[in-house]
């Protein structure tokens, strides 16, 4: 069974976000147990399974695992998964996956970046949730949920950079993640943002792929353009192009392969 660690939103080894690619066999492609296991056996943030798929619309079938849950939707580990399908020889320009979140579509484009269809997800106004500006350590300006992500914003991107927050009391929040933003404050950066989601196993994902359906929608009326940069600026750090497209997003980003070998579970 071939598995693959690829570092996504980044043209660079060791930044971006790290991904676990495997492609099981016919005997655990099926078992969400074994994935879980595996997932948690890596520890990076998402581990993704590809299986080829027999649907129609679909040319594989992609589920996610964080260390301890499946998930939904995740951008880094879907921009990872192509990356090994076009590199490796598996798919050419485009490849359609099966997802829970329905089929999502991957573009090769010229340059080496990939472009990943998703579903936005519109932010919809919430009251910020009582305790959480202790928890974050600074003023918040304003809350909204895109899907069950809750992104709250704060006045400045060097707020953002500074963050350390109180990662217990975040895991007792009824949401994925949580996600911090301020507007960008460098050149070609529109918007900057930080991701903990310790409920879920992570204290902070390095660069957030799927966070980033809701962040271009709450930015965009403000910088007034439907084509956006996000970076996130964790540790390792890594760049999302954002381009709005109706009810669908674009998200861009490259990625690098770091380690290829065998699973032998």
């Amino acid at each position: 069974m071939r598995a693959y660690v690829v570092d996504a939103f980044t043209d660079a080894p060791f930044a971006g976000n790290p991904a676990g690619v495997c492609l099981p066999d016919a005997d655990h492609a099926a078992d969400a147990d074994w994935m879980q296991a595996v997932a948690t056996e890596l520890r990076h943030s998402e581990t993704a399974f590809l299986a080829p798929s027999a649907r129609p619309d679909a040319d594989w079938d992609l589920r996610w695992f964080t260390p301890s849950v499946e998930v939904d939707l995740c951008g880094h580990a879907t921009l990872a998964s192509a990356h090994v399908l076009f590199t490796e020889g598996l798919a050419e320009r485009e490849v359609r996956f099966w997802t829970r979140s329905g089929v999502l579509v991957a573009t090769r484009h010229p340059d080496g970046a990939i472009g990943l269809d998703f579903p936005v997800w519109n932010p919809e106004p919430v009251e910020v949730p009582e305790g959480l500006a202790d928890a974050l350590g600074v003023p918040l300006l304003a809350a909204v949920v895109g899907s069950t992500d809750l992104i709250v914003e704060v006045a400045t991107a060097d707020e953002v950079r500074k963050l350390t927050p109180a990662l217990g009391a975040l895991a007792a929040f009824p949401y994925r993640l949580i996600a911090v933003t301020a507007p960008g404050d460098t050149p070609g950066i529109d918007f900057v943002s930080r991701v903990f989601a310790p409920a879920a196993g992570i204290d902070e994902d390095p660069v957030t792929g799927s966070v980033h359906c809701a962040l271009g929608p709450y930015w965009a009326p403000r910088v007034g353009r439907t084509a956006l940069t996000g970076f996130q600026a964790s540790e390792r750090g890594g760049a999302v192009g954002v381009e709005l497209r109706g009810d669908r997003v674009l998200l861009l980003g490259l990625a690098v392969t770091v380690l290829k070998g065998e699973l032998a579970g």
